[in-house]
């Protein structure tokens, strides 16, 4: 689009805009936007199908409390997702048995998970709101908003699915090793 104007007010306020939010974005960045649109519905459909995997994986762990996806059937609001969407989407909340430790050694363990804040690219990424995107709140409020020390997010990607169990296995492993040892 354009936007034409005889104002020079106007015209440095919007020269500001589109240098400080970043508005109008590079060739290279319209490029590889329309390269990624291309492939974006098969991705989707390789995060939900890995997603629901590891949700129901999850869900039935006795180290996981408790799963939050959209495609579970316990979800609170499973049918009004069921309702709106078509696909789940590839983010998984789910919360560790124990705490801040429980969560350390689970992140530490992992192999093909990455740990990041930034979520939702192609790789497989774990994230730990309360050390993390959220480190800066005090802990009394993000006990009020659910951001428990045993929180834990995955932004499931696309890699064989096998792998990512495999992997998610492997470290609530090492978290249930770690527990018995500390019981001895």
């Amino acid at each position: 689009g354009v936007v034409c104007c005889n104002d020079v007010k106007i015209y440095e306020k919007l020269k500001f805009l589109q240098n400080s939010i970043g508005a109008v974005p590079a060739p290279f960045d319209c490029y590889m936007a329309l390269r990624g649109i291309k492939t974006l519905d098969i991705r989707m459909k390789q995060h939900t199908h890995n997603a629901m995997i590891i949700a129901t994986f999850l869900e039935a762990h006795p180290m996981v409390v408790r799963v939050i996806y959209p495609g579970l059937k316990s979800h609170p609001q499973h049918k009004v997702a069921a309702s709106q969407m078509r696909m789940w989407g590839g983010m998984i909340t789910f919360y560790l048995c124990g705490g801040l430790e429980e969560s350390r050694k689970f992140l530490s363990s992992l192999k093909v998970f990455a740990l990041a804040e930034s979520l939702g690219a192609v790789e497989s990424l774990a994230e730990h709101p309360a050390i993390m995107t959220h480190a800066a709140v005090p802990p009394k409020q993000r006990r009020q908003l659910g951001i428990s020390d045993s929180l834990v997010r995955l932004s499931v990607g696309i890699e064989d699915i096998e792998d990512l169990i495999a992997d998610l296995a492997q470290a609530l492993k090492a978290v249930e090793s770690m527990k018995m040892r500390s019981k001895l």
